[in-house]
């Protein structure tokens, strides 16, 4: 028999308020039709001033127990997925489990940017491998708006605030790739890539959280080549190929890169899970929030094989696969 991490449960949360493309038309040179035509983006949801990361996390979690029938006394960890942390220090994920009521066990976060939920994944499949836990939370969530420069139409336009989470659990397989749950990953990182997306602040430099920076171009030719890469990795992995795969579920960052990655992979759009029209690029919410909304909509269903990857700033990227 083999150890899998296998998902019990899934949900998600958006904060109340919606903005259309339209409302950028008031302060910037751009329009819906731009906006639509260069990302695919036809609105987000931004937090209330009084809403943190760690809200919309407590949300997405409280969500996800309910879908596994499950309470926080089941719960042995909590990894949260961000870029966006309410401070500093303490994790957001010690702010979780707080919120929860939840007087035991762990929480730590992760930051890889738009792969973070990805790497999250991959820690926690880890420590259920490793018998460190029987059950985890794992949480993507993110206030992008907190780090837009308002004045750069290329950037303020494409992103959004939200969380999704999974509960993960431990469960028995048959040690081959038809068994349910986190079959393999595959995560990378290349620090020479740095400035095609970054902050321009921090604390040892700025003393201020700064604005988030992008080169478009640039980073789309990287996205797809090592999109298709890591999956192509990961799928070898366990001798599977995409033609295996019943869901994509990617990182929501553009259309055109979304596009871009399963045509390289020859996987028809109709089995790619696209949110990012409703929800712009949420960073390491996007994913979790995406399988939460393809679950809810009644496309994936158990025994489905889901391929999840994204690309973040770092550059860092990765992919899952896993049976639902």
């Amino acid at each position: 028999m083999t150890l899998r991490a296998v998902v019990e449960g899934v949900g998600h949360y958006l904060p109340d308020r919606v903005v259309p493309n339209s409302e950028f038309e008031k302060t910037l040179d751009t329009s819906d039709e731009w906006i639509r035509t260069r990302s695919g983006i036809e609105r987000r949801h931004f937090a209330a001033d009084d809403q943190t990361t760690s809200d919309l996390a407590v949300h997405a979690a409280q969500a996800a127990l309910e879908n596994a029938g499950l309470g926080v006394d089941d719960i042995d960890g909590i990894i949260v997925a961000t870029s966006t942390p309410d401070l500093t220090f303490p994790s957001v994920a010690t702010m979780v489990q707080r919120d929860l009521g939840m007087d035991h066990g762990f929480g730590f976060d992760v930051q890889a940017v738009c792969a973070g939920f990805i790497y999250a994944l991959a820690n926690a499949n880890a420590l259920i491998i490793a018998g460190q836990a029987k059950r985890l939370l794992v949480i993507g969530a993110e206030t992008f708006s907190r780090i837009m420069d308002w004045t750069d139409r290329s950037t303020c336009v494409l992103f959004g605030d939200g969380a999704g989470a999974l509960v993960l659990g431990a469960q028995d397989g048959q040690g081959d790739n038809t068994d349910r749950g986190i079959l393999s990953s595959d995560i990378n990182s290349d620090g020479r890539y740095r400035d095609m997306l970054y902050v321009d602040g921090g604390v040892s430099t700025t003393g201020s959280a700064g604005k988030l920076r992008m080169q478009g171009n640039p980073l789309f030719r990287q996205a797809v080549e090592k999109l298709t890469s890591t999956a192509d990795t990961a799928l070898g992995k366990i001798g599977l190929a995409g033609s295996d795969i019943d869901w994509i579920v990617p990182h929501q960052a553009n259309i055109r890169i979304i596009q871009g990655t399963a045509k390289k992979m020859a996987v028809p759009m109709d089995r790619v899970i696209v949110t990012v029209q409703d929800h712009g690029n949420t960073s390491a919410a996007s994913i979790p929030l995406a399988l939460s909304v393809g679950v809810s909509e009644g496309k994936i269903k158990p025994g489905d094989l889901v391929l999840s990857e994204a690309i973040g700033g770092g550059l860092a990227w990765g992919s899952v696969i896993l049976r639902w």
